[in-house]
């Protein structure tokens, strides 16, 4: 790869920033999001940015991996774990320019998800605190509580989405995500395969992100049971904060009753 002043080519990208939980299809995000010619990263890259250091540190993951692409305006991650912050005010600390932002937040509801993550974890070799339904409920109500209150006190303009749209109506998301970030182009519901697709730690590492289009299939996690009162405390946290989401998002797109629209 060519050297590249990190700091220069810091400040001359837009960040776009994915907040969200594990298993809300946030792999096949920001892969259709980093197929776009205008937009570099797809990967989770595990940076919490809270000083100025953590731009540059993300564009040294990035070109880890990838090249940076000639006349891109973008550089994506995606949040999902608490332990990762987002402080924009504080990205221009030691004197450099604070770039321009733009934020998602996707929500998926909490029966598939939570069992989507015991699932994912139980097939670990290592012992997993995630393959339990009860420290999976735990993880998912607390990320929701953090995404909400970041919405209501970080005052930060956002667009908001309900994640199945990725795969349910992708094209009546695409659209509006392409717009909200100013896209030369559209995005599209067919995406590439880079040389992180797939592996540990960086998305989804199921066969299903390999294929390069979306797949309409749902699993079924029968086999997995969450407790009765978990799920009833999950579902009320999920319809709350995602009500204080939406009520406080810049511009939104909800599927409701099956049916998509427009918010």
């Amino acid at each position: 790869m060519q050297t590249v002043n990190l700091n220069a080519l810091s400040e001359r990208y837009t960040r776009i920033f994915l907040l969200s939980h594990m298993r809300a299809f946030t792999s096949l995000a920001g892969h259709i999001l980093g197929s776009h010619p205008q937009i570099n990263g797809y990967f989770e890259m595990h940076i919490s940015y809270d000083d100025a250091s953590a731009l540059g540190k993300q564009l040294e993951v990035l070109r880890e991996c990838e090249d940076i692409k000639v006349n891109s305006r973008y550089i994506f991650d995606k949040l999902l774990h608490n332990d990762y912050l987002l402080e924009c005010d504080r990205l221009g600390v030691g004197g450099t320019n604070i770039p321009a932002v733009k934020i998602l937040v996707a929500l998926r509801e909490p029966q598939q998800t939570i069992k989507s993550i015991v699932n994912l974890f139980a097939q670990k070799a290592t012992a997993e605190p995630y393959a339990s339904a009860v420290e999976a409920t735990s993880y998912y109500i607390e990320r929701l509580i953090t995404l909400a209150d970041f919405c209501r006190t970080a005052d930060q303009q956002y667009y908001y989405f309900d994640a199945a749209m990725l795969q349910s109506a992708p094209e009546v998301l695409l659209p509006g995500l392409s717009r909200w970030l100013g896209l030369d182009s559209p995005l599209s519901d067919n995406y590439g395969i880079f040389s992180q697709t797939g592996e540990a730690r960086r998305g989804d590492t199921s066969k299903l992100i390999q294929s390069g289009k979306i797949s309409k299939t749902r699993n079924d996690y029968s086999h997995i049971q969450i407790p009765q009162e978990q799920l009833k405390t999950a579902q009320q946290i999920y319809r709350d904060c995602r009500r204080q989401i939406i009520d406080n998002a810049t511009d939104s797109v909800i599927y409701e009753r099956d049916m998509p629209a427009s918010a």
